[in-house]
């Protein structure tokens, strides 16, 4: 199959391509990053996910702000004795948006590693 044969592929497969079902908030690299390692944990703090991510305290906080407008974590400040902390959960939606896009990268893999027969040069 070529890549002109496209309006000829999608009438062949009865479901979308798995990269259809990936969610573009859940999916960039740190948010997914982010979204996983609270699944980990009860909670975790955000010294933590700088470390394990390898980012700034900036690129961090745009992040998280993101993940909590659409509501996928919840962010917690406080004191721990004389410091301030601030930690990070996962909520029941972040929970279903992770399990989600983990579905969707598993459909992929599957996709990629199925065998599938090649058109013969006869239908292009």
């Amino acid at each position: 199959m070529s890549v002109d044969d496209s309006t000829t592929a999608l009438d062949e497969q009865e479901e979308p391509h798995p990269t259809q079902s990936l969610d573009d908030t859940v999916h960039q690299r740190v948010r997914l990053g982010i979204l996983t390692i609270a699944k980990e944990a009860d909670r975790v703090e955000f010294g933590f996910l700088k470390k394990q991510l390898a980012v700034t305290d900036g690129n961090l906080s745009r992040h998280l702000k993101v993940l909590e407008e659409s509501h996928l974590i919840t962010v917690e400040k406080g004191y721990a004795g004389r410091r301030p902390r601030t930690w990070i959960s996962l909520t029941r939606d972040g929970a279903q948006a992770l399990d989600a896009e983990l579905r969707a990268l598993r459909a992929l893999v599957r996709r990629l590693e199925t065998p599938r027969p090649r058109s013969s040069p006869a239908d292009t």
